[in-house]
């Protein structure tokens, strides 16, 4: 039997318990979400759980309802083998993206993580600037990230250098591991960040050895893999998001690749990635500076010095134009949602009204 501490129920959470819970409910944690039915993870272990009817008419949007690592409070039925799901804590952190394709909405990954560990190979995915969209998501929902640069025995330690430098030259100064499931090199690291009852999760795209990864951890082939292409890359076998409790106490939620991360982050999570940027731009001579030609431009100044990378600056516009434009879909479609909302409530208090009239 495991402790719900021990699952990272943390004081935080406890505080905030009595308005969720009550005397007639039971804290547990979303392991896992197919489509409309759930896994919940207890002292005991995981069982089958139902999201309650009226938390799907009480959501505002898909993304305030529970996904893996939440909180949540249940009450179990037949003899605690299934639960049913009545509300959800609040989030003290949580991984998100704007929903893949033409819809404007979030899409929940993750909640209630300590650190995400953004994984990219040595190979063919490495992309610098598709790690800054990765530090803006993790900076957007309060988590801490550590990059780590994967399958490294393919590469020369004079190509792994330059990879560092780019990395670093992006203006990400986070901690970096680099690593190889083959060789072992950097898994001694690895390990050491890691501790029970915190919750880690893997970020990437596929194939670049996340799984391998946990089970190297679990000392076991405890989660499904494939065999690696001809290009040396792994191929996707991750097909949901899952929280794992291993045998140390350490909790991995692992994430299938992602092919787009999108932006809508409300601008929270880029003012935090690249504050080095907002800085420099208080000092313009300008205070509606748009730093391409202006005499005085502190970014300028600092691009042609070589303290900002044009690089970074590029991607700092570009993040910063996709947040907006998604922002500004996102917040037309939520006042749709209220005023279609609204029309529906009185809708029904007029029906209602009218069928009082003819019971009279």
């Amino acid at each position: 039997m495991v402790k719900i501490e021990n699952l990272g129920f943390d004081c935080w959470f406890k505080e905030k318990s009595g308005d969720i819970c009550g005397a007639d409910y039971s804290v547990a944690r979303v392991a896992a979400v197919d489509r409309h039915y759930f896994t919940i993870r207890n002292e005991q272990g995981e069982i089958p759980a139902e999201l309650a009817g009226r938390m799907y008419f009480q959501a505002g949007s898909p993304s305030e309802l529970p996904c893996v690592g939440d909180w949540v409070s249940v009450q179990y039925h037949s003899d605690d083998t299934y639960a049913i799901i009545h509300g959800v804590f609040p989030r003290k952190s949580f991984l998100r993206r704007k929903r893949a394709g033409s819809e404007v909405d979030y899409q929940m990954i993750a909640a209630n993580v300590d650190v995400a560990f953004i994984v990219q190979s040595c190979h063919f995915d490495f992309n610098p600037a598709r790690l800054n969209r990765y530090m803006v998501m993790a900076a957007d929902g309060n988590v801490e990230p550590i990059v780590i640069l994967a399958k490294t025995d393919l590469i020369s330690h004079e190509e792994l250098q330059e990879k560092i430098a780019a990395v670093k030259q992006a203006g990400i100064t986070v901690r970096i591991i680099p690593l190889s499931n083959e060789t072992g090199m950097g898994l001694d690291a690895f390990h050491e960040v890691l501790l029970p009852g915190r919750t880690y999760c893997l970020l990437g795209s596929s194939g670049v050895g996340k799984t391998t990864l946990i089970n190297g951890l679990a000392g076991r082939d405890a989660y499904a893999t494939r065999a690696v292409s001809a290009t040396g890359e792994g191929t996707h076998t991750t097909t949901r998001r899952q929280l794992i409790v291993l045998d140390t106490g350490i909790l991995f939620i692992d994430t299938p690749g992602m092919r787009e991360l999108g932006m809508m982050d409300r601008g929270e999570g880029i003012r935090r990635e690249f504050d080095d940027i907002l800085e420099l731009s208080r000092t313009c001579r300008f205070s509606d500076c748009s730093h391409t030609q202006e005499s005085g431009c502190a970014v300028i100044a600092a691009m042609a010095g070589g303290d900002l990378s044009e690089e970074r600056f590029h991607s700092y516009v570009k993040l910063r134009k996709e947040s907006e434009f998604h922002e500004m879909s996102y917040l037309d479609k939520r006042n749709k949602d209220k005023l279609f909302g609204s029309f529906i409530k009185k809708a029904g208090k007029s029906m209602k009204r009218r069928g009082s009239k003819r019971e009279r």
